[in-house]
């Protein structure tokens, strides 16, 4: 996965916390045969990513964002934004 990327495999998101710079869009790609959301702080509200399926969201301001999976609720990442 490229340093600006979140596999969505085993049921995680991996890495499960990412440090990107202002700026950087990050994308996930759910590697899973399930369906997945990536849902959380700062507007990040993907649809239902099925098997192979991205998402790609442009981080404009520092912080800390936090998000899930809406399907599956013991799902947790966090990027960082420098």
């Amino acid at each position: 996965m490229a340093s600006n990327g979140v596999a969505i495999a085993g049921f995680a998101f991996s890495p499960s916390t990412l440090t990107v710079s202002k700026g950087t869009t990050v994308t996930w790609v759910n590697e899973d045969r399930a369906p997945h959301t990536v849902t959380g702080a700062g507007g990040l509200n993907s649809p239902v990513l099925r098997g192979g399926d991205s998402y790609s969201f442009t981080f404009h301001s520092a912080g800390t964002f936090s998000y899930g999976c809406d399907i599956h609720s013991f799902m947790h990442g966090t990027v960082v934004v420098k």
